[in-house]
C-alpha cells in the first residue's frame, strides 16, 4: 500500500508537516525496517501506523500555525467538534473559567481526554451542574507534540466516557536545545491584547547519556473585552437590545420594562407594586441608572441591558508548567517521571444582582419545598420613604448601585505520573501510576445577603432601614453596602489516582503476517468535592444551590488481538471489562480493514461503550438548577402568545430548573458503526471516506425544559391569566421547574466524514499542500420515549441539549500551506453551515420580532465563514519571525437571538464577535 494510504490510515487529517513526520516513519518501498508505533485507540505497536479506525492526527507544526492562542480554541475549530464545547467566553456557565471539546455534538462528558495517553483529573464543577469533563485549558500549548482523534468509540480499550471518541495530546518526550518563544496579539479595535511567552528546555541522548530531561514553562496574559466595547460598533454584536432589528422590547438580555398587570421586569430604577390594582409604578430617575437611552416600551418601568456590564470575553492570566525525565534504566527498560502544574485564573463581569430573585437549595424543616420565591414577598415596608401606597408592597429590582458581579475562577492542576517500561521475552510493556488533581476556588463579588436586603427594605426596626433604591441609592451609608454585598465563595476538589499495565506482543504467523495481542489491567479512583457557593444552601444568597460530591472506583482488564488473516486482510478485535461499585461492564470492539491495491483501502469498525453515572448526577447530596430558553405551554401554546395577558416574551425567555442527583442511575451504553475508504488516486494525493453512526441509550438526562415547564409542578408567579374576567389558576409567569434526571431512552447521530489531500511540488516555487475536510451530520436524534423524539440536526436546539450553540448539518475546514524558501505561508478556511432558529425540527420559530413574524430570515441563523492566515520567516535556523490574522475579512457572527451563552450571537461564532485579531511573535533556538 502507497505511504500515502498509510498516512491516511494514522490521521485522516494530518497536515503536511504532519504527513512528512509520518512517512519518516514509515518503510521504504525496499523493506528497510521499521520502528514500531502505538495509534491512539489501540495498545498493539504495528509495523504501520494503519488502524481500521479513522484516526486524526494534529502536528506540532499545524497547531502553532493556526495563530490560536490554546489547544481548546484551535480543536474547537475542526469540523468534528460539535454542540456541547465549552469555549471561553461562556462565562456565564457552571463551568466558567475552562474549555472542552465536544465530538460529534455528543457532549464534552462523552468525549474522552487523554494527556500523553492516559486521563487527567476531571474539572471540579460539572458543566451544567451534571457533565464531568477534562479541562483542556491545563495543557501547554508550545510543548505539544501532536494531538490524535479517534473519531470513533474506544471503551474497549479505554474504558469509560469514549464514546464518540478520543483526543489524546501527547506531549514532547525526547528534545534536546533551549528555545523561547513570544508573541502578542490585539483586535483591529486594540482591545483584547494577549501576551504570550514559553521557554523550553532539554538535555540528554537517550542512546549516549541513557537519559533525557525536557521542561516547558508557558504564561499567558489576556485581557477582557466588554460587549458594550463591540456595541454600535459590529451591528448587532455585543448589544442586547435588538429592537433595531424588530424585535420586541422583552428579548432575554433586556430588563426593567412594565409587561402589564402584575407583571415588571427588574428595574435599575426600581419598581413598586400597587397592592389594590396589582399594577407596578416605576421610580422616577432612570436616565441616571441606565445606559439605554431609549425607553419606548419600558411602560412606566426603567429599560436597561446586559452589555451595560456584561463581559465578552474574560480576563486571563494562567501559567502552565511541565517536565517530562526519561532513563534508559538498561538497553531494554525505560523509567519515566512526568510532572505537570498549571494555575489559570479567570474573571468575567456579569450584570449587577437582583432583589427578587427564585433561588432552589435542599429541603430543610424551614422550608421543606427547598426554594423561595422572593419576587412574590411584600419587600418594601409601609413606611419606606419610596414606597407610594402606604403598604406593604412588591418591588422588582436590579441593584445597578452595587456594581456588576465579577465572577473569578481560580483553577490549580497538578500531574504527577511516573512508570517503567521496556520489552521482555517478546513482550513490550508499560506500567505506571497516574495522580492528578484540580482545585478550583470561585469568588463571585457583589451578590446579596438576603436577610439585610429583607430587613434594609422591610424592616423599619432594623439598622440597615430604610435601603434607598435607583436614583436615591447615593442616600445610602458604605455601612449598608458592606452588610448587603458580599463574596461567594466556594472550593471544589477533583482527584485521580490509577494504576495501569499493558503489554503487547507478536504471536505466530498468519498469511498476511504475524498475529498481535495487547493485555491490560487498570485500577482507578476518582473523587469529587464540589460544595455550592458560600451562602446558597438555605437561599440567604442570590444563587441556587450548585453541588456535587462523589467517590468511585473502578478495576479493568482487556484484551486485544491484531490478525492479518490474508494478504492485504487484517481483522481486530477488542474487549474490556470494567468492575464499579455498583455495576459492571463489558465493552467489546471489532475492525476490519482490506486492502485489495496499493492505493486502495476499506475498512469498518463496530463498537459498543458506557458512561458510568457522575457524582453530580449519582450522588443524593447533589444538587444544581440550570437554565434554558423555552417557549412556556401554558403562556405561550403553539407559539402564540394566550389571551389574558401573556405577551411574545413568555414565547422564549430564560426559565430555571432544579436537578437532583439520583443514586438509582444506571450507566448510558452505546453502539457505533463505521465505515470508510482509503483511496490513493493521483501522486500526491490522497481521499478518506467514512460514514458513522452512534447510538447512546439509556442516557442521563434531566428532563427536557420543555417538557418540565409543562409539568403542573412548575413554579409559576401569580400573574394568572385573566380571559373574559376568569381567573385561569397555575397560569402565571413561569419561573422554575423540576426536571429531575432520569435514564431516558436513546439519542442516535450519524453523518459522513470526507477528507480530500493533495501535495504539489512547484519546483523552484517550493511545495503546496491543500486539504478540504467535510463533515456531515445526516441526523441528530434523540428519543425521549416511545412517542416522543426530538430532531436536532440543522437546529438551533434547546439549550439543554446543545449549550446553544446548535448543530448544523455541515461543517468545513479547508487548508492550504506553502512552502518557498524560508518562507512558509498558511491559509485555514473554517464554515459553519446555516441553522434552522427553532428549537427541534416540526416546532415554530425559536424567537420571533414585535410583528408576530420568524425573528431572523427564514426563521435561520446564517451560515458563517471565517479565514485565518499566518507567515513564518526563517531569519536563520535559529530565529524564526512569525505573524497571523484571524478573521481576515473581519466577518461579523450572524444574529443569533435565541442563544444564552453570548450576547446575541453563536458562543461558537466568538471570532466574529471579536473582530480582526493580529499576532506577531518571535522563536529562537539558542542551541
Amino acid at each position: 500500500m502507497s505511504r500515502s494510504v498509510r498516512l491516511l490510515f494514522a490521521g485522516g487529517l494530518a497536515a503536511s508537516v504532519g504527513v512528512a513526520q509520518a512517512q519518516a516513519q514509515a518503510p521504504s518501498d525496499s523493506g528497510a525496517p521499521m520502528q514500531r508505533v502505538e495509534i491512539t485507540g489501540s495498545s498493539i505497536k504495528r509495523a504501520s501506523a494503519e488502524t481500521a479506525s479513522p484516526v486524526q492526527v494534529v502536528s506540532r507544526d499545524e497547531l502553532l500555525r493556526s495563530g490560536k492562542g490554546t489547544v481548546a480554541e484551535y480543536l474547537q475549530t475542526l469540523a468534528v467538534d460539535g454542540a456541547g464545547s465549552l469555549p471561553t467566553g461562556f462565562g456565564n456557565g457552571f463551568a466558567a473559567g475552562s474549555t472542552a471539546i465536544s465530538l460529534r455534538g455528543l457532549g464534552a462528558t462523552s468525549t474522552l481526554v487523554l494527556l500523553n495517553g492516559r486521563r487527567m483529573a476531571p474539572f471540579a464543577r460539572a458543566d451544567d451542574g451534571q457533565k464531568s469533563f477534562t479541562d483542556l485549558s491545563t495543557v501547554p500549548m508550545q510543548i505539544v507534540e501532536r494531538i490524535e482523534i479517534l473519531k470513533d468509540g474506544a471503551s474497549s480499550t479505554y474504558g469509560a466516557d469514549a464514546i464518540a471518541g478520543v483526543v489524546n495530546i501527547i506531549l514532547r518526550r525526547d528534545f534536546q536545545g533551549l528555545e523561547v518563544k513570544g508573541d502578542t496579539g490585539w483586535s483591529r479595535y486594540d482591545d483584547g491584547k494577549q501576551n504570550k511567552a514559553s521557554i523550553t528546555y532539554g538535555r540528554g541522548d537517550l542512546e549516549v547519556d541513557r537519559y533525557n530531561w525536557v521542561a516547558n514553562a508557558e504564561y499567558v496574559q489576556s485581557d477582557s473585552i466588554a460587549n458594550s466595547d463591540r456595541a454600535g460598533r459590529r451591528r448587532h454584536i455585543g448589544t442586547g437590545d435588538l429592537r433595531p432589528w424588530g424585535f420586541p422590547v422583552g428579548t432575554q438580555f433586556a430588563g426593567g420594562y412594565i409587561a402589564g398587570t402584575n407583571n415588571a421586569n427588574q428595574s435599575p430604577a426600581g419598581s413598586v407594586r400597587d397592592p389594590v390594582t396589582t399594577n407596578y409604578l416605576g421610580l422616577p430617575g432612570c436616565a441616571s441608572v441606565t445606559a439605554t437611552t431609549n425607553q419606548a416600551g419600558a411602560n412606566g418601568g426603567c429599560l436597561y441591558h446586559h452589555s451595560q456590564w456584561r463581559d465578552m470575553q474574560p480576563e486571563i492570566e494562567s501559567v502552565n508548567l511541565y517536565t517530562r525525565g526519561t532513563f534508559q534504566v538498561n538497553p531494554a527498560t525505560q523509567a519515566y517521571v512526568e510532572l505537570g502544574y498549571s494555575k489559570r485564573d479567570t474573571s468575567f463581569t456579569m450584570i449587577p444582582p437582583h432583589f427578587t430573585p427564585t433561588v432552589a437549595f435542599p429541603p430543610n424543616a424551614q422550608n421543606p419545598q427547598g426554594f423561595i420565591n422572593y419576587g412574590n414577598l411584600n419587600l418594601l415596608a409601609a413606611a419606606h420613604p419610596q414606597n407610594p401606597f402606604g403598604a406593604p408592597a412588591r418591588i422588582r429590582y436590579l441593584a445597578a448601585d452595587i456594581g456588576p458581579s465579577v465572577r473569578h475562577a481560580n483553577n490549580e492542576f497538578k500531574r504527577f505520573v511516573t512508570g517503567i517500561k521496556g520489552n521482555a521475552f517478546g513482550w513490550d510493556w508499560d506500567a505506571g501510576f497516574t495522580y492528578s488533581k484540580s482545585e478550583l476556588e470561585l469568588r463571585y463579588t457583589n451578590m446579596l445577603n438576603m436577610n439585610v436586603m429583607r430587613a434594609a427594605l422591610g424592616d423599619p426596626a432594623s439598622q440597615y432601614f430604610p435601603y434607598y433604591m435607583g436614583a436615591e441609592a447615593y442616600r445610602n451609608p458604605a455601612s449598608l453596602y458592606a452588610a448587603l454585598a458580599v463574596a461567594a465563595t466556594s472550593n471544589s476538589t477533583s482527584s485521580l489516582s490509577a494504576f495501569d499495565v499493558k503489554a503487547s506482543r507478536e504471536l505466530f504467523a498468519l498469511p498476511g503476517g504475524n498475529l498481535g495481542v495487547a493485555v491490560g489491567a487498570e485500577h482507578r479512583r476518582q473523587k469529587l468535592s464540589n460544595p455550592s457557593l458560600s451562602g446558597s444552601e438555605n437561599g440567604s444568597i442570590n444563587s441556587n444551590y450548585v453541588a456535587a460530591f462523589g467517590d468511585s472506583k473502578v478495576s479493568a482488564v482487556y484484551a486485544e488481538l491484531l490478525a492479518p488473516l490474508l494478504k492485504g486482510v487484517e481483522l481486530s478485535a477488542a474487549v474490556r471489562y470494567d468492575k464499579y461499585d455498583n455495576f459492571n461492564s463489558t465493552t467489546p470492539k471489532a475492525g476490519i480493514k482490506w486492502t485489495p491495491t496499493r492505493t486502495f483501502a476499506l475498512r469498518g469498525t463496530y463498537t459498543e461503550g458506557f458512561r458510568a453515572p457522575g457524582p453530580a448526577e449519582a450522588s443524593a447530596q447533589s444538587q444544581s438548577t440550570g437554565n434554558s430558553t423555552v417557549s412556556d405551554p401554558v403562556r405561550c401554546p403553539g407559539g402564540v402568545p394566550a389571551r389574558g395577558g401573556a405577551t411574545s416574551t413568555d414565547c422564549g425567555f430564560s426559565v430555571a430548573a432544579v436537578k437532583v442527583g439520583n443514586p438509582n442511575l444506571q450507566p448510558e451504553t452505546s453502539k457505533g458503526y463505521s465505515l470508510g475508504l482509503v483511496w490513493d488516486p493521483f501522486d500526491g494525493s490522497s481521499i478518506a471516506l467514512d460514514g458513522w453512526k452512534i447510538k447512546r441509550s439509556n442516557e442521563i438526562n434531566p428532563m427536557p425544559y420543555n417538557e418540565a415547564a409543562a409539568l403542573p409542578t412548575a413554579i409559576r408567579s401569580d400573574n394568572n391569566l385573566v380571559v373574559d374576567g376568569v381567573v385561569i389558576p397555575n397560569s402565571g409567569t413561569l419561573i422554575m421547574t423540576q426536571a429531575p434526571y432520569r435514564n431516558s431512552s436513546f439519542t442516535e447521530v450519524s453523518g459522513v466524514d470526507l477528507d480530500v489531500r493533495q501535495r504539489l511540488r512547484l519546483g523552484d516555487y517550493g511545495r503546496l499542500n491543500l486539504g478540504v475536510v467535510i463533515s456531515h451530520t445526516a441526523s441528530w436524534k434523540r428519543q425521549e420515549s416511545a412517542t416522543t423524539a426530538y430532531q436536532f440536526a440543522g437546529t438551533h436546539g434547546n439549550c439543554d441539549t446543545s449549550n446553544c450553540a446548535g448543530t448544523p448539518k455541515n461543517k468545513i475546514n479547508a487548508t492550504a500551506t506553502w512552502d518557498i524558501g524560508a518562507w512558509n505561508v498558511n491559509a485555514n478556511l473554517n464554515w459553519r453551515d446555516k441553522m434552522k432558529n427553532i428549537l427541534f425540527e416540526g416546532r415554530e420559530c425559536g424567537s420571533t420580532l414585535a410583528n408576530g413574524q420568524p425573528g431572523t430570515p427564514d426563521c435561520e441563523i446564517a451560515s458563517f465563514t471565517t479565514l485565518d492566515l499566518s507567515t513564518r520567516f526563517a531569519v536563520s535556523k535559529q530565529l524564526t519571525l512569525f505573524a497571523s490574522v484571524n478573521n481576515v475579512t473581519d466577518k461579523v457572527a450572524p444574529l443569533d437571538p435565541l442563544t444564552y451563552g453570548a450576547l446575541s450571537y453563536n458562543p461558537m461564532d466568538a471570532s466574529g464577535a471579536i473582530g480582526r485579531y493580529f499576532k506577531v511573535g518571535a522563536h529562537y533556538k539558542f542551541f
